[in-house]
Parts: structure tokens; C-alpha cells; sequence
């Protein structure tokens, strides 16, 4: 059962909860879920975890527009060298990784936004095997308290899940 709940809650974030974000001075009512999605992935042969981060949009916006006391507006091509350097700060602030007990360092790719979806991308290279991986995830516990963070982790091809549920920001994975 915990199994299909994971398997559902991976795929919230393709759902519409509610409108897009307006300029209009009616306030889009909330979704009634605060998801987001990590997935690492080993890449045995480049040696590097591949990671991306998945929000709603209008969220991720919203918390980066908080952080950084900015106003945003992620479709916009204006915004994005913002975004290029917001994002790096706030997920390296906000997701820690320790492989095999040594911490590493997330080295951004970039971001795609999608529908209701953004996507962050980010690599660790030098990483030739897994056997353990612990993570500190506090991604959008800034938005709300409601916020649920789930983690995917695949190594060698064995991928392991866990839901967080706000406050709790801890995982660990072993292979």
C-alpha cells in the first residue's frame, strides 16, 4: 500500500491543482498538495550522481521570490539569469548529500520549466560507486509547513523511495 501511495505522489506534480499564477488582484486559491520530487541517479559509467529536483512551479517561484527578495517570473526569459543564479544557491542550501559518508557538491546544470512543473538539474561527478547515501532535504520547507518532500535513489539499477513530510528532512539509502 505505502508503495502505491509513493507511485502516486511521484506523479502529483503532473496534475493541474489550480491556476496559474495571475496578474490579476483575485488570488489563485492554493493546491491542496506542497509536493516535490528528487531523484538521484548513479551513472556508473561517468562515474557521477545525476540529480533533479521537481517543484510546482508557482512554489518554487514564490520560495525563490522570498529567499531572494526578488520578483520572478520563471517563463520569462528575462528572469533567467536570476534563476541561474538562484537556484544553485537555494538547492545547495536546502538538499545535502553525503555518499558513502563524504558530502558532495551539486554543480548546476540548469532548469527547464514545464507546464505546471520546473526542474532543476544538477551533477556530481567523480563518484565511480555507491553504497550508501544520506540526504538532509529541507527543499521548499520555507514555502509551506504542509510541504512533502519525496526522494527517489537509484544505484546499479536498485532504486529505493521515501516520502519526508514537513519537518522531517532526513533520508538514507543503502545498496
Amino acid at each position: 500500500m505505502m508503495g502505491f501511495f509513493l507511485h502516486l505522489l511521484s506523479f502529483a506534480l503532473l496534475l493541474p491543482f489550480g491556476p496559474a499564477k495571475t496578474n490579476t488582484a483575485i488570488a489563485a486559491p492554493p493546491h491542496p498538495f506542497y509536493i516535490s520530487v528528487t531523484e538521484v541517479s548513479h551513472n556508473a559509467a561517468a562515474k557521477s550522481l545525476e540529480v533533479s529536483c521537481k517543484f510546482f512551479a508557482d512554489d518554487f517561484e514564490q520560495t525563490l521570490e522570498k529567499a531572494y527578495a526578488a520578483h520572478l517570473d520563471i517563463g520569462a526569459a528575462k528572469d533567467k539569469a536570476s534563476f541561474d543564479r538562484f537556484i544553485p544557491d537555494y538547492i545547495n542550501k536546502h538538499l545535502q548529500l553525503l555518499a558513502d559518508g563524504r558530502p558532495v557538491k551539486l554543480a548546476y546544470i540548469g532548469y527547464e520549466k514545464e507546464k505546471e512543473s520546473a526542474y532543476a538539474y544538477f551533477e556530481v561527478t567523480n563518484i565511480p560507486s555507491v553504497k550508501q547515501l544520506d540526504a538532509v532535504n529541507t527543499l521548499l520547507h520555507d514555502f509551506q509547513t504542509e510541504q512533502i518532500n519525496i526522494m527517489h535513489v537509484t544505484v546499479n539499477g536498485k532504486r529505493q523511495s521515501t516520502k519526508l513530510d514537513y519537518p522531517a528532512s532526513k533520508a538514507g539509502f543503502r545498496f
